[in-house]
């Protein structure tokens, strides 16, 4: 039974205020995050997406998809392997295909919302000279579903392909069609238990911001002495997996080093710590600070700070229904997007959930004429950057920001440098 949350008094949805935080555990005495009502909300928007896109069903390789439609997860290893794969039919269940043995005995024994929908994948990659017989043999598994589930002849939409398995489905004259647009348009749009996991990933990751300020940044430390603190205190805290942490000081700041190194953080180094993490049950935190160790900012650096918190609000600010991704990017300054034509990762916004990143990306490279509607409940990271040349260091931020009807709600709250926010 799924229930309804009284908002009277607090006037709005609970889940868009980023300061009501649920617990990760479980209680009696309050409704938290539902996870049966979360795995249906999400496969009920991927049924929609299937049926707007005029799919007879969806074959899914990537473990994010997979795991979308059927809340199956095994480990991060499997997320992009193609050793498992689901069909889910237009008007039927999903079906998983899962690796054979005891992983397929977990899957049935962790996952009773799929019993009776389990079956033995077929893997392919790595086979040597059997590629294409067990390239073949997959194929056959998929079609098997959609005789079952009378969409054989329809269009069926698939995620991503390799090549031996793009020959399998051809040779077989399956009518296969991009897949990738509807699980991009079903994923983009948070339900209300994805932003809560989002909110809950957003309030660990600020806890451990707070450490690396506060606790852990000192002359004298390494940068990857950084990056492994974050990693054993978010592993601590419940995340799955840590998918990077970037951390860049003194003149790995400038051009800026987007990994850790060994080297040592001395007094007066900005330090940019970039936290990519996966969270409680699967929902990501992506978001910077630029830190200085041991010491007060210069003017010069201030004036960068405020360059980049300036330039980075400017473009949340747009992050309302109804506005445009043109209207985002229009906000976001100049940089080699606008020189080369193509996203540098450093001036521009990204969709978040259950991976990195999902649904679209915001650039000057192409979203001023390429425009994508803003809408209610996509959750985006929003991040700049001052790279100018010849300066000694600089600066890079971002936050995570819900798109709610009341406009953006800044999810990452961990504080910003004193000396730039007067």
């Amino acid at each position: 039974m799924s229930y309804q949350l009284d908002t009277e008094f607090i006037g709005k949805p609970h889940e868009w205020d980023p300061r009501r935080l649920y617990s990760q555990s479980g209680a009696d005495w309050q409704y938290r995050v539902d996870f049966e009502r979360m795995r249906k909300d999400r496969l009920q928007r991927a049924r929609e997406q299937m049926e707007a896109h005029d799919l007879g069903a969806l074959v899914l390789f990537a473990g994010a998809n997979i795991r979308y439609v059927t809340g199956s997860y095994q480990g991060n290893w499997k997320y992009n392997i193609n050793i498992r794969y689901a069909v889910l039919p237009n008007g039927g269940e999903p079906v998983l295909f899962e690796t054979a043995g005891s992983d397929m005995v977990c899957a049935k024994m962790d996952m009773p919302w799929m019993a009776g929908r389990v079956r033995p994948a077929m893997t392919w990659q790595w086979a040597e000279g059997a590629v294409p017989y067990m390239a073949g043999k997959m194929v056959d598994t998929v079609i098997e579903v959609l005789q079952e589930h009378g969409v054989r002849n329809e269009r069926i939409g698939i995620d991503n392909l390799d090549m031996s398995s793009l020959q399998a489905f051809q040779e077989r004259k399956v009518n296969i069609v991009n897949g990738w647009p509807a699980m991009s348009a079903a994923r983009v749009i948070k339900t209300r238990d994805e932003i809560e996991l989002l909110k809950q990933a957003s309030s660990i990751g600020d806890a451990a911001m707070w450490k690396i300020k506060y606790e852990w940044l000192k002359p004298g430390i390494r940068e990857r002495e950084i990056e492994a603190k974050v990693h054993e205190f978010m592993l601590n805290q419940g995340f799955e997996i840590i998918y990077d942490i970037i951390v860049a000081s003194g003149g790995n700041t400038s051009p800026y080093r987007r990994w850790a190194t060994d080297k040592m953080i001395r007094q007066g180094d900005l330090v940019i710590v970039d936290i990519n993490a996966v969270g409680p049950s699967g929902y990501f935190v992506d978001f910077v600070r630029c830190f200085k160790c041991a010491s007060k900012m210069t003017q010069q650096e201030i004036d960068l700070y405020r360059e980049v918190y300036d330039s980075m609000y400017a473009g949340i600010e747009k992050l309302r229904p109804g506005n445009t991704t043109a209207d985002v990017a229009a906000a976001f300054p100049k940089y080699d997007d606008d020189k080369y034509g193509t996203v540098t990762l450093q001036q521009f916004a990204h969709s978040i959930g259950i991976t990195l990143y999902e649904g679209m990306w915001i650039s000057r490279a192409y979203s001023l004429d390429y425009p994508a509607e803003i809408k209610e409940n996509m959750y985006f990271a929003a991040e700049t950057f001052a790279g100018h040349p010849g300066l000694p260091q600089t600066c890079r931020l971002e936050e995570d920001v819900l798109v709610t009807a009341d406009g953006p709600a800044v999810f990452t709250l961990m504080e910003h440098m004193e000396e730039a926010m007067r």
